[in-house]
């Protein structure tokens, strides 16, 4: 039976080429990332607009997490239905919908099922885009997942601060409302250039790039998979402790002015430019001992963040982009490459469905979690407990993720 796909042709044009296509795709994960970084800015004017308690708030920051974590499997068992491409191109319209409606919310229960629902096609579009570029550029594949990490940091950078010169000139609102609209040329851009010959690679046979798949598992549910899922998961709970709570932190306790609290948390979307970098440490080096490395660097750090500091706008700009290099740039890169690699290419669909789902579920609930251990134990002793302890959890279990034998 002839294949659908035809391989890929051979030589620097066709790899130009699908570089390209691969860039279509990150694009539209930049406008996720900004309106992810965004939401987290502006938490404290939806707050006080809609009436919200801070837990409220901390929940509604980052619920669509949960959308994306509930998302990521069933979304790996849809790419093995649909096209890689028409499931990217669904979950753009999904996203891009639910952000114009967040900008329309008018209490909690509209705004969590709107930033649910931009959950769910934001992981469409992240199990998507794993999986066509962790398949495709075989030989690199941390790189290439550590690409979309890359962007969410331009994303990151854009986000919050386009965001609070919207706010300042239009309100709260307007921004949601604005990035909202991008979705529509990225996806006339993705409709139109990203084609299957590039997409849709799922076996060895369609291109010449082989690899050694001795020690690869045949199933998601294996140890090292498994193991470095329940890394992700402690992992995620820190990550977005920090982005959840962070600008809060700042703006409540500290007093910085919105643009001051942005362009600090914008220096953590910095640290994940590092990205690439770490993938392509992860592609050369054992990127367990990376992980422990770089997770007990976070920990630190990330503790740190939530103390005075001096009331040192520079010293949490640098501490932010420490944290950000450290668990953006080498940790969630080397974890979703990691559970990629532990599995065969041809189950590279549902090990992306897995790395979203171990990092999203858990994280929904960050946010709220480390508002609730605040109201008990104050600021600096729940970022103890929840950024820098999960930190180490993760760290640990990292190392004990030993190769298949």
């Amino acid at each position: 039976m002839e294949n659908p796909v035809k391989p890929a042709e051979s030589g620097e044009h066709s790899t130009k080429v699908a570089l390209a296509m691969f860039s279509l795709l990150l694009l539209a994960y930049v406008v996720n990332a900004m309106d992810r970084q965004l939401f987290w800015v502006l938490a404290k004017d939806v707050r006080e607009a809609l009436k919200l308690t801070l837990p409220q708030v901390g929940l509604a920051s980052t619920l669509f997490t949960l959308g994306m974590g509930v998302a990521g499997i069933p979304t790996g068992w849809l790419l093995s239905k649909m096209s890689r491409k028409n499931v990217s191109l669904l979950g753009l319209v999904i996203f891009s919908v639910a952000t114009w409606l967040t900008g329309h919310s008018t209490g909690l229960y509209d705004l969590m099922a709107y930033r649910f629902i931009s959950g769910l096609g934001e992981a469409m579009q992240l199990t998507a885009i794993l999986a066509i570029g962790t398949t495709y550029f075989l030989k690199n594949r941390g790189v290439a997942a550590s690409s979309l990490n890359f962007t969410f940091g331009i994303g990151a950078i854009l986000g919050p601060n386009l965001g609070a010169a919207i706010l300042n000139s239009m309100g709260w609102q307007a921004p949601f409302t604005i990035f909202g609209l991008l979705g529509v040329p990225t996806f006339l851009l993705i409709l139109l250039f990203v084609k299957p010959w590039f997409s849709e690679v799922k076996s060895q046979g369609q291109t010449a790039v082989v690899v050694d798949e001795s020690d690869a598992a045949d199933s998601i549910w294996a140890r090292t998979p498994v193991i470095l899922a329940i890394a992700t998961a402690f992992a995620g709970l820190s990550i977005y402790g920090y982005l959840g709570l962070y600008p809060t932190f700042l703006r409540d306790a500290l007093g910085f002015a919105p643009k001051q609290a942005a362009l600090s948390i914008s220096c953590y979307g910095f640290g994940a430019l590092l990205s690439l970098f770490g993938g392509w440490l992860g592609d050369r080096f054992d990127y367990r001992k990376l992980l422990f490395i770089a997770l007990v660097i976070s920990a630190i750090t990330g503790g740190l963040l939530f103390t005075e500091l001096g009331r040192s706008l520079e010293m949490h700009m640098f501490f932010s982009f420490i944290f950000g290099s450290a668990i953006s740039g080498m940790v969630y890169s080397n974890l979703s490459a990691g559970i990629i690699k532990s599995v065969k290419r041809a189950k590279a669909s549902e090990a992306s469905g897995l790395f979203v789902a171990a990092i999203y579920i858990p994280a929904a609930f960050a946010g709220y979690l480390l508002g609730a251990l605040k109201g008990s134990f104050g600021w600096t002793p729940a970022a103890i407990m929840q950024i820098s302890g999960c930190a180490l959890i993760a760290a640990i279990l990292s190392i004990m993720a030993a190769k298949k034998k």
